[in-house]
């Protein structure tokens, strides 16, 4: 077992490996317990199952994995191995997924929904060791929610950037992130592009909405752009006082709107017709639990799950009435691109 961090979860620099005191494995939030304690935890997109009633595709890996910490320390590493990444296919081909979206486009028409996010699995091969793809991956592109955990039987490799929720006393913040190009102007420029992330903070003002003090949820960011190494995001920023607790902040706001879709409930369910592959342990969230009740959960984008020599990673974009199939496929692969080089 070994958990290895960004230390950008703690604003600062290098790595934190954790000294993991006990495992705990859950099948629902409800069983969390009140007072966790300093926890790594990692939770399954299939929790929507939970949330919001939706039986969606699960795996056989255990829905909430719980790390008790006892504490974080520095992590020195030399210059990681070189590592290869085999492509062996995907869940969708590129015709398939393309099709997916057309698809999307006539529930949009019939006004079921105004946007899903569409995920695919990229299938590998691993030559190398898997602890050595994630620090190549992160040296590809340093982002803010990285992290290596080798549970044993299979291993989790995030490079996320985005924030899911994060409380600091009474403060609940989210940072959901829509937009995705190889340059600010060609998404600042995207009326698509804005609109899709107007309507995902808007979900996210209407999730934090439900545990927040009336009158406390207000929009701090709106269209930031941020540059990462191989590409540029779209972010907004939502806050809200809130003194609920960790279980119920979740109950009412799990999965991310960000990788879902508008109305939510509605969203996961055609994901779940459209996808052939669980999402597993991405499109969930994972991160720290203080002592004391605050949290910082990351949304599970950008991440890959393995076992032995194989590993699967995902990627996805959000699909409204005016997206382009094919500038949509070419943002899916543009996600790839870190994780694949990386490899």
């Amino acid at each position: 077992m070994e958990l290895i961090l960004a230390g950008e979860w703690f604003s600062k620099k290098g790595f934190l490996k954790a000294e993991i005191e006990s495992v705990e494995t859950y099948d629902s939030i409800a069983e969390l317990p009140e007072k966790l304690g300093l926890s790594f935890i990692v939770l399954s997109y299939s929790l929507a199952r939970e949330t919001l009633g939706v039986s969606v595709k699960r795996d056989e890996k255990p829905q909430i994995i719980l790390l008790k910490i006892r504490d974080f320390s520095p992590f020195s590493f030399e210059e990681p191995m070189s590592v290869s990444l085999q492509h062996l296919g995907n869940s969708l081909k590129d015709e398939e997924f393309v099709e997916r979206i057309g698809k999307i486009k006539e529930y949009i028409a019939q006004g079921d929904v105004y946007q899903i996010n569409l995920t695919n699995r990229l299938d590998f091969q691993l030559i190398g060791n898997p602890r050595d793809l994630f620090f190549n991956f992160y040296k590809k592109q340093p982002v803010y929610f990285g992290f290596f955990l080798n549970f044993g039987e299979f291993f989790v490799i995030s490079g996320s950037m985005e924030l899911f929720l994060e409380k600091k006393g009474k403060l609940l913040r989210s940072k959901p992130i829509k937009g995705t190009g190889s340059s600010a102007q060609e998404i600042l420029s995207s009326p698509k592009e804005r609109a899709e992330n107007l309507m995902i903070t808007d979900m996210v003002r209407n999730d934090i909405g439900r545990v927040a003090k009336i009158g406390s949820v207000r929009v701090e960011e709106l269209f930031k752009v941020e540059r990462f190494r191989t590409l540029y995001q779209m972010h907004s920023s939502v806050v809200g006082e809130t003194e609920k607790g960790f279980k119920e902040i979740l109950l009412n706001t799990f999965p991310p709107a960000s990788v879902t879709g508008a109305p939510k409930k509605r969203a996961v369910e055609i994901i779940d017709e459209l996808e052939p592959h669980p999402r597993s342990y991405y499109c969930g969230a994972a991160g720290i639990v203080f002592p004391k009740g605050d949290f910082k959960l990351s949304v599970l984008i950008r991440t890959a799950i393995g076992k032995e020599d194989r590993v699967s990673y995902y990627a996805g974009c959000g699909i409204v009435w005016d997206s382009d199939p094919q500038k949509e496929l070419k943002e899916m692969y543009l996600k790839v691109r870190a994780f694949w080089e990386g490899g």
